[in-house]
């Protein structure tokens, strides 16, 4: 039995939707975020030693991260289905947006999220100077560069709406949460092809199963 340690509101979530797209059988272990901090709980850490999220056992296997989970999950269970053959272009492109979703995309939108929040962690008094400061790292530095993996991500999907082929791949998989993300928090939602992206994946029963095991999630607008 598969176990998969999930944090809500996380992207663990793409990896309950990857086992539903298989269809296969796990277990859950539910985790819930600090509610000051929104940092995962210390129980993660007996699991990892950073206590981070998604972490799967399959049998004596245990694997964390996301692009690496989904590489054991299709090295064992695809079987064609969302991985195309190896050493075709549409193979490679997966493996780039499966290192690219976690590496490049996610930076500018953490960083984001962490000026964002930086007024409301700040004491009364310097709050203004705080304020000040964080709009402007925003307006000159991480609002040019969400918008410019948005653009990235718009042209991306114009051939054929899914990011490695023409059809859904683990790629597409993989991307969700760098777009749900950006819709909720940096307009992306409001582009032509992420908005349809967003919705045809929001509509697969895999995903919706998902969302109903996993609880919480902020991004499935």
């Amino acid at each position: 039995m598969i176990i998969v340690h999930h944090l809500e509101n996380s992207r663990s979530q793409r990896v309950l939707w990857l086992l539903e797209e298989y269809g296969l059988e796990y277990e859950i272990r539910h985790y819930r975020r600090d509610p000051k901090t929104m940092l995962a709980p210390p129980e993660l850490r007996a699991v990892h030693p950073l206590g981070k999220s998604p972490v799967i056992e399959d049998d004596s296997i245990r694997v964390a991260e996301t692009g690496a989970i989904f590489e054991c999950l299709a090295e064992t269970y695809d079987k064609g289905r969302l991985m195309p053959p190896r050493g075709t272009p549409e193979a490679r492109a997966v493996t780039y947006w499966l290192h690219y979703a976690e590496g490049s995309a996610m930076t500018p939108l953490l960083l984001k999220l962490i000026f964002s929040r930086m007024p409301d962690n700040a004491g009364a008094l310097v709050r203004p100077l705080v304020r000040g400061v964080a709009k402007k790292a925003m307006d000159s530095f991480v609002d040019p560069r969400v918008k410019e993996h948005v653009d990235y991500w718009d042209a991306s999907l114009d051939a054929t709406g899914w990011f490695a082929g023409a059809t859904m791949t683990l790629a597409d998989l993989m991307m969700s949460f760098p777009l749900e993300t950006a819709a909720a928090r940096g307009g992306a939602g409001e582009r032509t092809n992420i908005r349809d992206f967003l919705k045809r994946i929001h509509e697969r029963p895999a995903y919706k199963t998902a969302l109903e095991r996993g609880g919480p999630y902020a991004y499935a607008g």
